[in-house]
């Protein structure tokens, strides 16, 4: 237990080492705080990036999902692949027209676009209110990993106020920098540790690989495919799509594209992240090798299966190393979602409303918000019990309603206006809003639909009525914006 324990004490001082030390050499204005003075190469870019993939989702959620849904868990390897290949074509002409106008957040990006404060406004509100569900899978990632690997002598909630300390401080001095540092030795780290579980706990508890899958198979049959009913086909479908739209639709990933030096990072990166996004395979090789050996993992606790396993294989050393990573998992992207989310308040809510206010006086209100936002996650970390996949999906059902209007505002002619824009995305948040508050589904809400159909997931349907607002709205209120055009030119 105690070497364990200075494992990981060791690599959670070193990050904050790396953290500070991050900010050696440089003014530490909005614009280096945030997206790094946009001089980041292709290692940095790729790892804030592509490294995304590789959260406290990673080590428990992937696994837990594994453990206790088997084929349905397989979509965790069709998203990141399909969304980097959609980064090949998208991400360029954003970070194009971003160096352009200097902007600094995915809400600078639609007020820009659309000339529209308010629009920015309502960008920046979703964008925190779907960036808390997902720090809190970190927090609670956080909790789970280090209390585990501690064998419990440190608990959930210590673990997390230690965990939010440590990334509160190197925020608010070093910014994207100290992110970037960090995730250098995250993904190293924790490569080499997701491999080496994925291959080793397989062979040496079955004996292989096909072993282990007739054993489950023999054991649960048909947990290795699809349901006919609940995460069916259909629902398989309507995630992985409703994934791969709002993958890049996260405040914090959609600003670190910012951080790079030309539009051929993306382009280099795309060819490779897909083949890095296969390590998640051995993700769920842990979660499957559990079944049998760590038996009676019901709900949340699924999320515990790789650790109660290494648990029972290891000793403490190799724990503390797996500690180690998954602690570093829940730092470097919870770094970057707390910077993304005072950045947008600091920005697009703040200056909006009081835009007399400076530049330096919004970059020093960012970054005095950061210990406030990691506070409130730690509220809803420590108040609430859903599983880590679940808040990650009810997370990207709110972002990707962002997903159509910043389309449309890439077309060379205006199709959607502000007031469309505003429309649709009101009405698709509003959809996920009551289905996850009242906790209903197309299932419940029309019991007399096919099977298929009820199984679609939520947030596709709510991405099909952000549409017809959006469209319906900007078809109404172009031809006023016309009329009135229209009138101008007469009077005049």
């Amino acid at each position: 237990m105690i070497v364990s324990l200075l494992i990981i004490g060791s690599f959670l001082l070193f990050s904050l080492f790396l953290g500070i030390r991050a900010k050696r050499g440089k003014d530490m204005d909005l614009e280096q705080w945030t997206v790094g003075g946009r001089g980041f190469g292709t290692l940095f870019v790729f790892l804030l990036m592509a490294g995304e993939i590789y959260t406290t989702f990673t080590f428990l959620g992937g696994s837990g999902w594994a453990y206790g849904k088997g084929g349905p868990a397989l979509y965790i390897l069709v998203y990141g692949t399909l969304a980097y290949v959609l980064s090949y074509f998208f991400l360029p002409p954003v970070w194009a027209y971003a160096k352009k106008k200097r902007l600094m957040s995915q809400s600078d990006f639609f007020v820009s676009k659309y000339k529209s404060p308010a629009l920015g406004i309502l960008v920046s509100i979703v964008g925190i209110i779907a960036l808390i569900p997902y720090l809190v899978l970190q927090l609670k990632g956080l909790g789970i990993i280090v209390s585990e690997a501690s064998y419990g002598a440190i608990s959930p909630a210590v673990s997390v106020w230690i965990g939010l300390i440590t990334v509160t401080v190197y925020v608010m001095l070093s910014g994207i920098h100290g992110s970037a540092w960090t995730a250098v030795v995250k993904d190293i780290l924790i490569l080499a540790v997701v491999v080496f579980l994925g291959i080793y706990l397989p062979i040496h508890l079955y004996g292989g690989f096909q072993p282990m899958f007739e054993s489950i198979e023999a054991a649960k049959p048909g947990f290795l495919v699809l349901p006919d009913s609940g995460m069916s086909i259909s629902w398989f479908i309507s995630t992985i799509v409703l994934t791969v739209l709002g993958y890049y639709m996260w405040p914090h990933t959609f600003a670190s594209a910012y951080t790079a030096q030309n539009a051929k990072v993306f382009k280099k990166n795309a060819i490779f992240m897909p083949l890095y996004s296969v390590v998640l395979l051995f993700v769920l090789f842990v979660g499957f090798a559990a079944i049998l050996k760590v038996p009676g993992l019901e709900g949340a606790d699924a999320d515990l299966s790789l650790f109660r396993l290494a648990l029972q294989t290891f000793d403490p050393w190799v724990i503390g190393l797996i500690g180690a990573a998954g602690l570093l998992t829940a730092l470097v992207p919870g770094s970057m979602m707390l910077m993304a989310a005072a950045t947008l308040f600091a920005r697009n809510v703040y200056q909006a409303a009081f835009p007399a206010v400076t530049d330096r006086e919004v970059a020093r209100l960012a970054k005095y918000l950061v210990p406030v936002i990691a506070l409130i996650a730690a509220f809803f970390t420590f108040n609430g019990g859903s599983t880590i996949v679940t808040l990650l999906l009810m997370g990207y059902s709110l972002v990707t309603q962002l997903f159509p209007s910043l389309l449309f505002s890439l077309f060379p002619q205006r199709i959607v206006t502000k007031q469309g824009a505003f429309a649709g995305i009101i009405a698709g948040v509003s959809v996920v809003a009551y289905t996850s508050i009242a906790g209903t589904s197309i299932g419940t809400l029309f019991p007399s639909l096919p099977q298929a159909a009820k199984d679609v997931n939520i947030g596709i349907i709510a991405l099909g009525i952000n549409l017809i607002f959006m469209f319906g709205v900007s078809f109404f209120t172009k031809q006023r914006n016309q009329e009135v055009q229209d009138q101008k030119k007469h009077t005049a």
